[in-house]
């Protein structure tokens, strides 16, 4: 890879997980030196790390610190003013309940707040985006209504995410303005970034607004990294970048973080989504995979597809005496909480998104039975068996992860870290919609993801049974 930068031009880089990504990438910067570098991270937390690895001469930012430092201050300031509440947002449209159609074929009314909520994460999502104007598929609809009708819905909405556009951009506007839109300002002035190379880490999660910005670097070289397999936040408007990246590619094929057994298994899941270039583990890392469900050995962190998965997995986990750490705030536990409560009282819940769109309980619990409500039966249950006073206590149980016993993570929030011992929970949709025996993609990535955190010890005899059977298909 040092060979193929060092040719000069745009280079896009395959690596899989544990290749070593960011060592390489340290290199390549020291031979480029004493030119003026950037590297781009996807988070402040990576930019931070990255600027105690790298040679002096790059800086080490995010595309949004860029952003921030390049726009007028009185665009800034609008950053740190109180946003419109989604309520109000629709109150000042005119916008009342609207009644739709469930896919369990029910009619239940959205309320003003969720419609406010969703015209505003429209506008967000179109602001991630490289279009120029927002769109339909800017909007997303709660999956619990029928299909049909949210293409309606989206249709019905879309004037007004247009009109909170119009309002964010306006050059003498006052109002509060997201870091998104702020971003997206900055992209249409078309910035030029000042540096002789750039290197892009995490380029799989990069939004269409970012490549755009770097599509239009025509005097800097950019280096492009990530792996298109961890593509897993397509939910928040992330793109397939390395599919649509126009550069020579090359491959870091070699993982450091586990041995040929996990890398044997990586590559079958791999092969289901149509790589050909295997993973390649090494030898002198011992790796043990437990596929029986009786054997259940010690682990440092289980993954989890969902949060209401993380959620029971907690609850287990300290029933059974152990001193666990969720990666999950107390408030959003409380959420859960403070929702139940309310559908108990035959009150809507607006939080979490997952309690939305039932009007009490038992329209909670018949969902979470139903074939479409599987990811909502683990809160159910704890709530009918031990109530949402246990969920409140819950909160307040979480052991600091230093001192913890393991560590239980959905997998979107383990992304980029690694444990000696994983086990990977069984809440994952391997199978697809309507009788599809294949899962989609996004899940396989997300699977993907999940399997190689482990470095040592991989417990997935959660899942054996389906991936035996998903192994034996073809696609």
């Amino acid at each position: 890879m040092v060979d193929a930068a060092l040719c000069a031009g745009d280079l896009k880089v395959k690596a899989f997980a544990g290749a070593g990504k960011t060592s390489t990438l340290q290199l390549v910067a020291e031979q480029f030196g004493p030119q003026r570098g950037m590297y781009l991270a996807f988070n402040r937390e990576i930019a931070a790390s990255a600027a105690r690895r790298f040679p002096p001469h790059v800086v080490s930012r995010t595309m949004h610190s860029l952003a921030w430092a390049s726009v007028s201050p009185s665009l800034r300031s609008r950053m740190s003013l109180q946003g419109e509440p989604p309520h109000e947002l629709a109150a000042r449209y005119g916008l009342g309940p609207l009644e739709v159609r469930t896919v369990t074929g029910k009619a239940v009314e959205i309320a003003p707040f969720e419609i406010g909520r969703m015209i505003a994460d429209g506008l967000d999502r179109f602001c991630r985006s490289a279009d120029l104007q927002p769109a339909t598929q800017h909007i997303v609809v709660d999956e619990k209504i029928d299909g049909e009708v949210a293409a309606q819905l989206r249709a019905y909405l879309l004037p007004y995410v247009g009109r909170l556009w119009e309002e964010g951009a306006a050059t003498r506007a006052a109002s509060a303005i997201s870091p998104d839109v702020l971003l997206k300002l900055w992209a249409l002035a078309e910035p030029r970034i000042e540096a002789d190379f750039i290197l892009f880490d995490e380029a799989q999660d990069s939004d269409g607004v970012m490549l755009s910005v770097l599509g239009r670097q025509r005097r800097a070289q950019i280096i492009y990294v990530g792996d298109p397999y961890q593509q897993i936040y397509e939910w928040r408007g992330a793109v397939n970048a390395m599919a649509q990246i126009d550069a020579p590619e090359c491959a870091l094929t070699e993982s450091f973080r586990f041995g040929d057994t996990f890398a044997a298994l990586a590559s079958r899941l791999l092969t289901l989504l149509g790589e050909r270039t295997p993973i390649r583990g090494q030898e002198a890392i011992g790796s043990l995979m437990v596929e029986d469900p009786a054997l259940a050995p010690p682990v440092d962190a289980i993954l989890c597809r969902k949060n209401v998965t993380a959620i029971w997995q907690f609850a287990a986990g300290l029933e059974a005496g152990h001193r666990p750490a969720i990666r999950m705030s107390s408030a959003e536990i409380l959420a859960y909480a403070d929702g139940v409560d309310r559908l108990l009282a035959g009150q809507r819940a607006f939080r979490p998104a997952a309690l939305s769109l039932f009007e009490n309980w038992s329209e909670a619990q018949a969902f979470a039975r139903s074939a479409f409500g599987q990811d909502l039966l683990p809160v159910v249950r704890i709530v009918d068996e031990l109530g949402t006073g246990y969920l409140r206590a819950l909160a307040q149980r979480s052991a600091a992860e230093g001192a913890a016993d393991y560590v239980i993570s959905t997998v979107h929030r383990a992304k980029g870290l690694e444990w000696k011992r994983v086990r990977v929970a069984d809440d994952f949709r391997l199978r697809g919609a309507e009788g599809n025996p294949m899962p989609d993609d996004d899940e396989l990535r997300l699977l993907y993801v999940a399997v190689t955190r482990a470095q040592h010890v991989l417990d997935i005899s959660g899942l054996r049974d389906e991936l035996l059977r998903l192994f034996s298909l073809r696609r």
